[in-house]
């Protein structure tokens, strides 16, 4: 029987079960008598904002709804109602290992596992998300967590003692969530479009809506170029990531404040939402940026600590530190338990050729070259990059040391954006 993994961070709640991998923001809006979540409410943010709660995870409470929206008495109603969503989306899971942020309060964890006793599921485990991820990434004294909420960002501080990691403070950053940082990067870029078209995309909703769209593809196309294209309703105007670059200012300004000055051994993860906020990857000089799978690897890799049938739930603050390719390598040779990985998650990390310059090149044990002296060879752990003093990209994030590549993993070896690879396995 496989358990599920549920990671709630309100800017896009998942819940991994065997093969399915179902990601919902937490938005809801109320329409036609029924509950309508995740994108389909981000959707219609701009059009009806009246509509839409995006603060039911961040005040999980049983207060009075103001305003009312539906029949939902208070934002746990709310919060139940997603959570049996999801659950139907992943193919109903009987067991359900929990990631929580270190924001939320000791009475609303209570409350929180008070709804999921009124879900069709078994909370199994309950455990910080920071310490889970840092685990995975633990290798100093001290390790700071950015986590991107939608209505704030938090800081955690963890520290490494004997092998383990674990929780030393989390510290909120009021004015730093993703709603507020879209609305700073909407107003530069709405200032762009008025500038260079005299179109103002934020006079009407529903282009006002179309640009809040269009925002997180510009984003990504801003981690490979400093400049990129971005229309709406027919208009379209050039965005630099240096002008972006103010919108992220509270938050760091926000971040260097908290985390103060870093040892030569500290270093900082950072979830990837956070990463698209152009200058951020270079406000630390060691800074990891997350992999959006990472909370399910580190809760299937501790799921012997963290299950606990029969029994009232601990909520984990410390946890073992993993050995990050020692792990990914198990994953790949089969060694994890099996319920614990599906086939298509095992053969999704074996790539056999690299899709570049239009020929597709198999991929060679001792390396297969590409450009700029990067070169994919096949570490104990998997298939990784070779460090070159030149920057390169996976996924649109930069490649950090270690890092295991994976089918489908797209690698952007040059600034320009041109020297694209595509890692994939050839049947045969």
């Amino acid at each position: 029987m496989s358990i599920g993994v549920l990671d709630l961070n309100d800017c896009n709640v998942q819940l991994w079960h065997e093969d399915t991998a179902v990601q919902s923001p937490g938005y809801v809006m109320f329409q036609d008598k029924e509950y309508l979540f995740g994108s389909q409410a981000r959707a219609a943010a701009r059009l009806k904002p009246r509509e839409i709660n995006t603060r039911y995870w961040w005040q999980l409470s049983t207060e009075d709804l103001h305003p009312k929206l539906g029949l939902a008495r208070h934002n746990g109603d709310l919060a139940h109602a997603h959570l049996q969503q999801l659950y139907q989306e992943a193919m109903c899971p009987t067991e359900v290992l929990l990631a929580v942020s270190g924001g939320m309060q000791h009475e609303q964890l209570g409350l929180l596992l008070g709804i999921v006793q009124q879900c069709p599921f078994e909370a199994v485990g309950l455990v910080n998300r920071s310490v889970a991820l840092g685990s995975l990434y633990g290798r100093g004294e001290r390790l700071f967590h950015l986590e991107i909420q939608l209505h704030q960002a938090l800081i955690s501080e963890l520290a490494q003692h004997e092998q383990h990691i674990e929780l030393q403070r989390t510290t909120p950053l009021p004015g730093c969530g993703l709603l507020q940082l879209q609305e700073r990067l909407v107003e530069l870029i709405a200032a762009a479009f008025v500038r260079q078209t005299r179109f103002d995309p934020r006079h009407k909703a529903d282009s006002e809506q179309q640009l809040y769209d269009a925002l997180p593809a510009a984003l990504h196309a801003l981690q490979n170029s400093a400049e990129t294209n971005l229309e709406v309703n027919g208009y379209r105007a050039r965005i630099s990531a240096q002008e972006l670059q103010t919108a992220g200012k509270q938050l760091f300004d926000s971040t260097r404040e908290t985390v103060g000055t870093l040892r030569t051994e500290d270093h900082v993860i950072t979830d990837p939402l956070a990463a698209l906020m152009p200058g951020l990857t270079t406000l630390f000089e060691r800074i990891d940026v997350l992999q959006a799978d990472d909370v399910r690897r580190a809760l299937h890799l501790h799921q012997s600590q963290l299950v606990q049938h029969e029994q009232a739930l601990n909520f984990v603050t410390t946890l073992p530190c993993l050995n990050h390719n020692a792990n990914v390598s198990d994953l790949t040779s089969g060694a994890t338990p099996p319920h614990l990985f599906t086939q298509a998650d095992v053969s999704a990390r074996q790539p056999t050729h690299v899709l570049y310059q239009h020929k597709a090149r198999p991929l060679i044990e001792a390396g297969t070259r590409l450009e700029a002296g990067w070169t994919v060879y096949l570490s104990d752990a998997g298939w990784q990059l070779r460090d070159h003093n030149t920057p390169a990209t996976v996924n649109g994030t930069m490649y950090r040391s270690g890092q295991i590549l994976a089918c489908g993993d797209v690698i952007n070896i040059s600034p320009n954006g041109n020297d694209v690879a595509l890692l994939i396995e050839v049947v045969t």
